[in-house]
């Protein structure tokens, strides 16, 4: 089997339109790639490439999916027959493992790292739109600070309630373990033994990895109290390793290289003011 580490840098390097392009004749229409589906005869093309989100689509006969899939439906490959090959286009050296019952349980506990992180982030944006104090205090925090309602969507931003578990007992309530809470450092348990919500009472910022994954948050007091620390981060884990990730990369991932230039200039820009007004503050 094909280890977790070497399917993710598979996934992230093969490019949708180099994939694609290798066997069908791409041309620019606005904001997509489109062609003549290799999968059905076809006069007018109806084979649309999204390089923004990584995806293929035919409108014709239905077919679409990512690179990995492509390759799968072009070459009537098994999964790993198709990651392989992406593997040598990109000399990538395939790293196999033997499942183990060990092994099994080591990815089961991973994913659940990354399925708790996820469930959070939906709790986060949810309070942040919907809950009372969400809206009142983190929403118009974010507005006052000049974050447009897209951007606030776009990066999953969210707030945590001002209580001492409530997402501790959303998660629990909706069969999520509290060992799983506790290793993503969403959660920390006192001396008394008892967990408690670490970002109570902050807006907070999910970070995601190079495929899109919530791996950890960092959460911001909007509390005046010089006892509370301003900023919290997660701690390390078994998912997010803070040397490995650049916050916001996973949106430029898709944009071409000046696109990630610009991308990243104007981050720079809104982060060295958000820093000066918070600095202020």
């Amino acid at each position: 089997m094909i280890d977790q580490d070497t399917i993710n840098k598979i996934t992230e390097t093969a490019r949708i339109e180099e994939v694609v392009g290798d066997f069908v004749t791409l041309k620019k229409r606005g904001s997509s790639l489109i062609g003549n589906c290799p999968f059905h005869n076809e006069k007018t093309p109806s084979f649309h490439v999204s390089v923004a989100k990584g995806i293929y689509k035919c409108f014709g006969c239905g077919k679409g999916g990512d690179s990995v899939h492509f390759i799968m439906d072009h070459e009537k490959y098994s999964y790993p027959e198709a990651l392989k090959f992406l593997a040598n286009k990109y000399n990538i050296e395939v790293e196999e493992i033997v499942q183990s019952p060990q092994n099994i349980e080591a990815q089961n506990a991973r994913e659940s790292l990354y399925i708790v992180s996820e469930y959070a982030a939906n709790y986060f944006a949810n309070e942040l739109w919907t809950g009372e104090d969400g809206r009142a205090i983190g929403l118009s925090y974010f507005k006052e600070r000049g974050f447009r309602e897209d951007i606030l969507k776009k990066f999953q931003l969210g707030y945590s309630p001002d209580a001492w578990d409530a997402l501790i007992q959303s998660a629990v309530g909706a069969g999520h373990k509290e060992e799983y809470l506790e290793k993503t450092g969403l959660a920390i348990r006192n001396d008394k033994g008892r967990l408690y919500d670490r970002f109570r009472g902050r807006v907070l910022f999910p970070i995601h990895n190079f495929t899109g994954r919530i791996i950890g948050f960092g959460g911001r007091t909007l509390k005046t109290d010089k006892n509370v620390p301003k900023y919290v981060n997660s701690p390390e884990s078994d998912i997010y390793h803070k040397s490995n990730v650049l916050y916001g990369l996973y949106h430029a991932k898709k944009q071409s290289g000046m696109q990630i230039t610009v991308i990243w200039l104007k981050a720079m820009q809104m982060c060295w003011l958000f820093i000066r007004r918070e600095l202020k503050t």
